[in-house]
Protein backbone atom coordinates (compact mmCIF):
# COMPACT_ATOMS: atom_id res chain seq x y z
CA UNK A 1 0.00 0.00 0.00
CA UNK A 2 2.80 2.52 0.67
CA UNK A 3 4.18 1.82 -2.79
CA UNK A 4 1.22 2.78 -4.19
CA UNK A 5 0.67 6.06 -2.58
CA UNK A 6 3.99 6.76 -3.08
CA UNK A 7 3.65 5.84 -7.01
CA UNK A 8 0.45 7.58 -7.09
CA UNK A 9 1.31 10.99 -5.31
CA UNK A 10 5.09 11.06 -6.86
CA UNK A 11 6.14 11.17 -2.99
CA UNK A 12 9.96 11.82 -2.63
CA UNK A 13 10.18 9.22 -0.09
CA UNK A 14 10.75 5.68 -0.02
CA UNK A 15 7.85 3.14 0.72
CA UNK A 16 9.46 1.60 3.34
CA UNK A 17 10.01 4.81 5.56
CA UNK A 18 6.50 4.85 5.74
CA UNK A 19 5.36 3.58 9.02
CA UNK A 20 1.56 2.15 8.70
CA UNK A 21 0.03 3.18 11.51
CA UNK A 22 1.28 7.19 10.83
CA UNK A 23 -1.52 9.42 9.58
CA UNK A 24 -1.73 10.07 6.10
CA UNK A 25 -3.02 13.45 6.27
CA UNK A 26 -1.23 14.67 9.82
CA UNK A 27 2.50 12.72 8.99
CA UNK A 28 2.21 12.79 5.11
CA UNK A 29 0.48 16.02 4.42
CA UNK A 30 -1.84 14.64 2.49
CA UNK A 31 -4.64 17.04 1.18
CA UNK A 32 -8.23 15.67 -0.62
CA UNK A 33 -7.35 16.04 -3.81
CA UNK A 34 -4.17 13.58 -3.06
CA UNK A 35 -6.93 11.16 -1.29
CA UNK A 36 -9.12 11.60 -4.51
CA UNK A 37 -5.90 9.89 -6.06
CA UNK A 38 -6.07 6.96 -4.03
CA UNK A 39 -9.80 6.52 -4.20
CA UNK A 40 -9.50 6.57 -8.04
CA UNK A 41 -6.37 4.27 -8.28
CA UNK A 42 -7.56 1.77 -5.51
CA UNK A 43 -10.91 1.12 -7.40
CA UNK A 44 -8.98 0.43 -10.54
CA UNK A 45 -6.52 -1.65 -8.84
CA UNK A 46 -8.29 -3.31 -6.40
CA UNK A 47 -11.91 -2.90 -7.60
CA UNK A 48 -13.07 -0.97 -4.19
CA UNK A 49 -15.04 1.52 -4.92
CA UNK A 50 -14.25 4.16 -1.81
CA UNK A 51 -17.33 7.29 -2.10
CA UNK A 52 -16.60 10.61 -1.02
CA UNK A 53 -19.69 10.34 0.70
CA UNK A 54 -18.68 7.03 3.34
CA UNK A 55 -19.22 8.66 6.81
CA UNK A 56 -16.13 6.05 7.70
CA UNK A 57 -13.92 7.75 5.18
CA UNK A 58 -11.65 9.88 7.63
CA UNK A 59 -11.03 6.57 9.89
CA UNK A 60 -10.39 4.44 6.35
CA UNK A 61 -7.76 7.30 5.10
CA UNK A 62 -6.22 7.73 8.86
CA UNK A 63 -3.53 4.96 7.77
CA UNK A 64 -1.87 2.68 5.36
CA UNK A 65 -2.81 0.12 7.79
CA UNK A 66 -6.11 1.45 8.25
CA UNK A 67 -6.72 1.95 4.69
CA UNK A 68 -5.36 -1.85 3.39
CA UNK A 69 -7.80 -3.33 6.19
CA UNK A 70 -10.48 -1.37 4.37
CA UNK A 71 -9.39 -2.78 0.54
CA UNK A 72 -8.92 -6.48 2.31
CA UNK A 73 -12.30 -6.37 4.04
CA UNK A 74 -14.37 -4.67 0.79
CA UNK A 75 -12.92 -7.26 -0.98
CA UNK A 76 -13.16 -10.20 1.02
CA UNK A 77 -17.32 -9.28 0.20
Amino acid sequence: MAELVVQVLNLEIKPQDIDPAQSLVEDLGLDSLDVLEIALTVSKKYGVKLRSDNENNKQIFSSLASLAQHINQERVK
